[in-house]
């Protein structure tokens, strides 16, 4: 079956990389693709990278993956878009576009309408992931973030939607399998479930690494994830994980309500409990401080590095352990 994205097709047995341009509006985006048509039918699989500036991994073992695949090891279709969201990731380090200040992983699946932030997601949902039997949305802690590497799944109601988005999340191999109890708001994995796609997100490297240990372990989870899928066959490549997933919940996030300098007491890997004071945030003008507590009882996932925040930086997410 011919596996067709705007301009781009590739054959049965066929490889095909190009750049499809996005309409925002304001300004037109560049967007790399690589399809991978498998020699045999299968499952279409989306990979993407680059959804948010500043966290580079996943750019990388993208870029690496598309390198690696060959239509002949694969049944099915591999869609892989290393750079999901190129004003952010060329124009900005950190998780919002410089084109107008929006989060794309807080407003999938996009408005065509909208901002040029809305339309990108818009596009991506429209040209790659609608239609997809399971969606990958590679991120890490960014420049400004420590992160514990993690599989964020969520729960929807759906059975049969949510046993695939669990299997897809412990086939990744990693310890920590963290998952949302709704489908709700605009992250890329919540909206494509809402659309009955399969979806995860993969968590891995902090303050925009890039290091080779890091990439290695996240190309590992793809091979691993893409034998679950039915993708590719057992290889050298599908190595077996080195510790057994276990399962965690969201409890709680903290944002920040002022601007300022933030000067953290507890930090990501951190355990904390309701109340306790996580940290400051000073005024540089006058010195006034404010002291910031966990909302939540758990484990500190992921934490604000960085020292300049604003109202809604997001300081700490924290989860703990399913029982």
């Amino acid at each position: 079956m011919t596996l067709t994205i705007g301009a781009l097709r590739a054959e049965p047995g066929q490889k095909k990389r190009g750049v499809l341009p996005a309409d925002l509006g304001s300004t037109t985006a560049e967007v790399p693709l690589i399809l991978v048509n498998g020699s045999r039918p299968g499952p279409r699989v989306v990979i993407t990278g680059g959804v948010h500036g500043g966290e580079f991994v996943g750019v990388d073992v993208a870029t690496r993956l598309a390198g690696l695949l060959e239509p002949d090891d694969v049944a099915g279709q591999v869609v892989i878009c290393p750079v999901a969201n190129p004003p952010a990731l060329y124009g900005g380090r950190l998780n919002i576009s410089p084109l107008d200040g929006v989060n794309i992983n807080r407003v999938f699946p996009g408005d065509k309408d909208g901002g040029p932030t809305d339309r990108m997601a818009a596009w991506l949902f429209e040209h790659l992931i609608d239609g997809a039997d399971a969606y990958v949305d590679l991120h890490s802690g960014g420049i400004d973030q420590r992160l514990l590497d993690f599989v964020g799944y969520r729960l929807t109601g759906d059975d049969e939607l949510d046993a695939k988005n669990r299997a897809m999340a412990h086939a990744v191999g990693y310890e920590r399998v963290i998952f949302s109890t709704s489908a709700d708001g605009g992250n890329s994995h919540a909206a494509a479930n809402r659309q009955g796609v399969p979806a995860i997100l993969v968590e891995t490297g902090q303050l925009g690494d890039r290091d080779p240990v890091t990439v290695r372990r996240l190309l590992d989870a793809l091979y691993r994830l893409l034998h679950h899928l039915g993708v590719i066959e057992a290889s050298q490549h599908v190595k077996p994980p080195t510790v057994p997933p276990r399962e965690w919940i969201w409890t709680g996030e903290v944002a920040s309500k002022v601007t300022g300098l933030w000067y953290p007491a507890a930090v990501t890997g951190d355990k904390v409990t309701e109340g306790q004071t996580i940290g400051r945030i000073i005024d540089p003008i006058d010195g006034t401080e404010h002291k910031v507590t966990a909302t939540a009882t758990g484990t500190i996932i992921y934490g604000m590095n960085g020292l300049s925040v604003r109202p809604g930086t997001e300081l700490a997410a924290i989860a703990a352990p399913h029982h």
